[in-house]
């Protein structure tokens, strides 16, 4: 069996099978399309870039303009990885923008840093000279031997004695004229084999400048190992953590509330009158260990959360911040229960952190989601910055909660303020 499907494999291709196959068609006409392609998108592009370095000097008037120009970059990739889904059935994964940033000056820096931006931008520049290459190959190509099978009806076309091609007289014995038609038809069969390794071309080239940043995945990879790690370490320090909290506080109540009540107990024997001022303790005593049992349970999921959602679980984490908080809330639908915990835990710690090391005198916050998309976090202060993840355990436990569901983190935090941390929490993949 294996034999045999070497053989075929290795068998030549039918040239007239090839040439009648409707991909070599739609490979043609994706190939005579490029030229017409790559000058809209060098236009566009080189447009955007032109006005850009033109108003950059007057008052950062070309910032915007840049930042648009980036964001009509990333439109005028999708139309073309659509265009090579639909006609060459070539499905090409974007490379997506970083997120947004409310300083303009910040973001632009941020657009201009990124690879993705970059090597769309070179592609779309790129894809002038190459699709007028490829374009004029296939034109030449179909159109030529397109003419030169025509051959045979010259003489109904042209009514002439005697016609001269190519500097080549023919005459009306049509010899000459049947040997180019079998030229045309040699060329004609050889077309598709063009048009095999012209599409090709452009299709490695489409993977290598509008797909993903080589070796992102590796590097997501890594970072989700070590991630995972750290969150096994957290998860079993936490674990530790609640263990002490029991043994030395709740615990400790209910064997002292126990003790109490067989105090009362012992007591009651002898004089049951006495035995009120105990009762009291003891109802106090199971009054406190209620409330510690709370606060441990809150620690690990606000109920509030799970009745109402984040809009009101963070309006009670940002009434109880000593920091004054602008919360914003749009949540178009609600997320499933991983991403509202990551949420909020994510804005109750950045707003600790901000109330702890930040001596800022406010804060905000702002939760958003578009339809079923991601949900966006950003929580920014007026501080004094110079927040490091690598310098403290709070931001790196912030990033590994977030690398928990494939998300993205960002902190972007000068020395002289302001802090802005970034969150991005997919919601693809994940059961309500």
């Amino acid at each position: 069996m294996v034999t045999i499907s070497s053989t075929v494999s290795g068998a030549r291709p039918d040239p007239l099978r090839a040439l009648l196959a409707p991909s070599t068609w739609l490979g043609a006409a994706h190939l005579l399309l490029d030229g017409v392609a790559g000058m809209a998108y060098a236009f566009v592009l080189l447009t955007g870039l032109f006005f850009t370095v033109l108003l950059l000097p007057f008052a950062l008037l070309g910032l915007p303009v840049w930042i648009v120009t980036a964001w009509v970059s990333v439109g005028l990739a999708r139309i073309e990885r659509a265009r090579l889904r639909l006609l060459l059935g070539v499905r090409i994964h974007p490379q997506p923008m970083p997120p947004g940033d409310r300083n303009p000056l910040r973001y632009g820096g941020i657009l201009w840093r990124d690879p993705g931006v970059r090597r769309r931008g070179v592609y779309q520049l790129v894809a002038l000279p190459l699709g007028l290459l490829t374009s004029g190959i296939v034109y030449v190509l179909l159109s030529g031997a397109v003419a030169l099978l025509m051959m045979p009806l010259l003489p109904l076309l042209v009514p002439s004695e005697g016609t001269v091609l190519f500097g080549v007289p023919f005459t009306g014995t049509g010899s000459g004229r049947a040997m180019l038609a079998g030229l045309g038809l040699v060329l004609l069969l050889f077309a598709p084999a063009v048009v095999r390794g012209l599409t090709a071309l452009d299709v490695s080239v489409a993977r290598a400048l509008l797909g993903p940043v080589p070796g992102a995945l590796a590097r997501r990879v890594d970072e989700l190992e070590r991630s995972r790690a750290r969150v096994v370490d957290a998860g079993e320090a936490e674990r530790r953590r609640l263990e002490r909290d029991l043994h030395d506080g709740t615990q400790q109540q209910l064997v002292a509330l126990g003790m109490t009540l067989g105090r009362a107990k012992a007591r009651y024997k002898q004089d049951p009158g006495s035995i009120g001022e105990l009762l009291d303790d003891a109802h106090q005593q199971a009054k406190d260990a209620v409330t510690d049992l709370r606060g441990l349970i809150r620690g690990l999921h606000p109920p509030v959360l799970t009745d109402r959602g984040l809009d009101a679980a963070l309006s009670a984490v940002a009434a109880r911040c000593p920091v004054p908080v602008d919360l914003t809330v749009a949540l178009d639908e609600r997320p499933n229960a991983t991403v509202e915990a990551i949420g909020y835990f994510v804005v109750a710690e950045g707003l600790t952190n901000i109330a702890r090391h930040s001596r800022a005198a406010h804060a905000s916050v702002a939760v958003r989601r578009e339809g079923s998309g991601s949900v966006w976090i950003t929580i920014s202060d007026d501080g004094v910055g110079g927040a490091d993840p690598s310098r403290g355990t709070g931001l790196r436990g912030l990033a590994d909660r977030v690398s928990g569901v494939d998300g993205q983190l960002r902190v972007d935090s000068p020395v002289g303020g302001p802090t802005v941390l970034t969150v991005e929490l997919p919601c693809a993949g994940l059961a309500r």
